[in-house]
């Protein structure tokens, strides 16, 4: 189990994730996901490669994620903040600064 600092990062966890392990997974399965955000070295982006570790923890008993689990649940938790401050005016829907954000588990149109 990891150490304290899963209770820590728990609750803002659960908000700054709002897509299913299932709904996240099925967005990244598709083109637009693949096209936002900036790529790292083996052509995937940064958000897309974060989504698919997503997809794992939450498909992990809380009781199960280790130290690095927790570590990238405080990454996500720091992105999904620093994005939805910069929230574009207007519509959203249809934006890469949504579909980002979605590669990050958190869908800004609920």
């Amino acid at each position: 189990m990891a150490a304290g600092g899963l209770d820590e990062v728990w609750d803002d966890w659960q908000d700054a994730v709002n897509m299913t392990a299932s709904e996240l997974e099925d967005w990244l399965g598709t083109d637009e996901s693949q096209a936002v955000g900036q790529k790292s070295g083996g052509g995937e982006s940064v958000g897309h490669e974060s989504g698919r570790r997503i997809v794992a923890i939450l498909r992990t008993r809380k009781g199960d994620l280790d130290d690095d689990d927790v570590a990238h649940m405080r990454k996500v938790v720091g992105y999904v903040h620093r994005h939805l401050a910069q929230r574009p005016s207007g519509d959203v829907t249809d934006t890469a600064w949504r579909q980002s954000l979605m590669n990050w588990g958190h869908d800004p149109a609920r």
